[in-house]
């Protein structure tokens, strides 16, 4: 069994051997006659030509694994330009989008004038509200061009914006201190109120739409309506009653009036789908008490 065992060792050591020398372009004779029992050749020169052919070796799939990491590691920082390469794209497409609607409307201004009627925590509710407003105007596929009027330096509103709403100094919109009705001809300007009797049928890109930039915890009836009408100008509300239903619900609770940024949300749906039941779908919350027809929520007898 020994001899057996030596044999066979020496058979693999001569396999070998013969193999490093084909590789080092040596001639390795016979290697039947090792395999009989021949001596391995075994020179000074053979063996430093086999150590340094094994060092070839190594350094050569060391190079392959550094040229497949260097190769991971640019294809990674490629998709991440790619990355970065498609976000400025699509932030001058909004630019470019904005800067359209200021040229050619429509409109959209937050009337801030009353903001006297607010406490803190409804000016700091409003300021949040604008800045979901501008992020959704921005992000549209047609937006409006946005104006907040009498936007008073030091007033509470005008503080709560910029200690609120990062960048907004960057915002790509209009703020001024004088009124819509310094700015904008009166037969273009329509004031947008829940209690206005006059129902939004389409929007006009020739008109300013003004919303009452007023969080009214408080709820003063009617004041952006008699607002309008003081300045005689023209009124109207969303059609919340033509293509919605009213809800039961434990309080009996019916409200038309929403948020700016809620309103909002309702015009720029419209303006993209023509569509005002989708329009309204993604404005007004069931928790208004309104649901469009066929609604899972129970409606109201």
């Amino acid at each position: 069994m020994e001899g057996g065992g030596e044999a066979a060792g020496r058979c693999g050591e001569a396999d070998s051997a013969c193999e490093a020398l084909r590789l080092l372009q040596i001639d390795p004779g016979d290697p039947a006659e090792w395999r009989a029992g021949g001596a391995v050749p075994c020179s000074r020169n053979v063996l430093r030509k086999q150590k340094h052919w094994e060092k070839v070796i190594m350094a050569k799939k060391r190079k392959r694994t550094q040229e497949r990491e260097r190769r991971k590691a640019r294809q990674a920082e490629g998709k991440g330009t790619a990355e970065q390469h498609s976000k400025r794209v699509l932030k001058a497409i909004m630019k470019e989008r904005l800067l359209e609607a200021k040229e050619s409307g429509p409109r959209l201004c937050v009337d801030l004038s009353m903001a006297d009627h607010m406490t803190k925590k409804e000016t700091s509710r409003l300021a949040a509200q604008i800045r979901r407003l501008y992020g959704a105007n921005r992000r549209a596929k047609k937006p409006f061009w946005l104006c907040l009027t009498e936007f008073v330096m030091g007033s509470s509103i005008y503080e709560e914006c910029f200690r609120m709403n990062d960048g907004f100094s960057n915002y790509l919109m209009d703020t001024t201190q004088e009124s819509y009705l310094d700015l904008f001809p009166l037969d273009t300007i329509v004031y947008l109120t829940p209690d206005s009797e006059n129902v939004l049928e389409d929007i006009d890109p020739k008109k300013v739409y003004i919303l009452g930039g007023l969080v009214d915890e408080s709820i003063h009836k009617k004041l952006t309506l008699q607002r309008a009408r003081d300045q005689s100008l023209q009124t109207a509300r969303l059609p919340i009653r033509e293509y919605m239903v009213k809800t039961i619900n434990t309080k009996n609770y019916h409200s038309e009036t929403l948020a700016i940024n809620q309103v909002f949300d309702v015009l720029s749906t419209y303006y993209e789908t023509q569509n005002w039941p989708a329009a309204l779908k993604a404005g007004v919350s069931s928790g208004k008490g309104y649901v469009l027809p066929g609604s899972s929520v129970m409606l109201e007898e």
